[in-house]
């Protein structure tokens, strides 16, 4: 039983660790632009039913089921994603906007050309073509992707002040005119957990060969004309630094907990082997 006892602790600590891990990638995103805070979900493994009382007068009066059930330990069975929308935090920068739906997300693309999806709304302006041009791109220098599907360019010449309307809408003004320049690409992605996390604050879809998703299938336009996000604010991460210091420690507490089992089934075995 010592030896079962200390399979099931080490597979459980194991599995803690992956929990504490989460944490620790939670709390040191509480300030990242837009982040999504994960949880971590446990479901328990394959069980044996052990039937040591077999006879029938074991069962008169019994209220609990009959023998041992005894598990092989917990296994971290998801990682579940919090899309609460985050605080806004005014910023009163021109290129900055959040995002004030949920599900929403601006759609990007990668340096492979991947279409890529993020919370994270500052931008800056990219000079190209010998500085004639600038593109709109992510701080890690991702394109952000307009209305067109195509990367936001307009001419660099001029420029006095630039906006970005609460439809996405990206204004220009050169001197006393105000040129409409494009359109953010602003999409509805219904259950945004099935995204996978690509790094840089970046979302990806799933890939169609396994989970049989493509992009149609994912994400959606959103409904124009309505207010979809907030220019010169930002979204701070939803991260509640409270929360996540009560889940550390039930977590460690746990992994103490099976960490003295181990010690114990120790123990007992040394006594058993200095028997004569």
């Amino acid at each position: 039983m010592s030896i079962r006892s200390m399979n099931q602790a080490t597979t459980t600590m194991n599995q803690l660790q992956k929990q504490l891990d989460i944490i620790g990638n939670n709390m040191s995103n509480s300030s990242t632009t837009g982040y999504k805070s994960r949880q971590a979900e446990f479901s328990s493994l394959l069980f044996q039913q052990i039937n040591n009382m077999n006879h029938p007068e074991n069962q008169t009066g019994r209220l609990t089921p009959d023998g041992i059930r005894t598990g092989l330990g917990a296994r971290l069975g998801a990682v579940n994603v919090n899309n609460a929308l985050g605080s806004l935090n005014q910023t009163d920068r021109d290129l900055d906007a959040a995002l004030l739906n949920e599900n929403h997300f601006f759609e990007i693309q990668g340096n492979a050309g991947e279409a890529l999806f993020t919370r994270d709304g500052s931008f800056y302006l990219q000079p190209v073509n010998n500085n004639t041009e600038v593109e709109l791109v992510t701080k890690n220098g991702d394109y952000v992707l307009g209305s067109d599907g195509n990367p936001i360019r307009f001419a660099s010449t001029e420029i006095d002040g630039i906006q970005i309307e609460e439809d996405g809408t990206i204004m220009v003004t050169r001197g006393q005119q105000t040129e409409n320049v494009g359109e953010i690409s602003i999409v509805s992605i219904d259950n945004p957990r099935i995204l996978e996390a690509d790094g840089d604050n970046n979302f990806r879809l799933p890939n169609e060969d396994e989970s049989g998703l493509g992009y149609a299938d994912v994400v959606g336009a959103v409904n124009t004309g309505g207010k979809l996000l907030q220019s010169g604010a930002l979204e701070m991460s939803n991260v509640d630094i409270s929360n996540q210091m009560t889940d550390l420690i039930s977590a460690q507490r746990s992994y103490q907990m099976n960490a003295r089992s181990i010690s114990t089934a120790d123990d007992m075995q040394s006594l058993v082997n200095q028997l004569r």
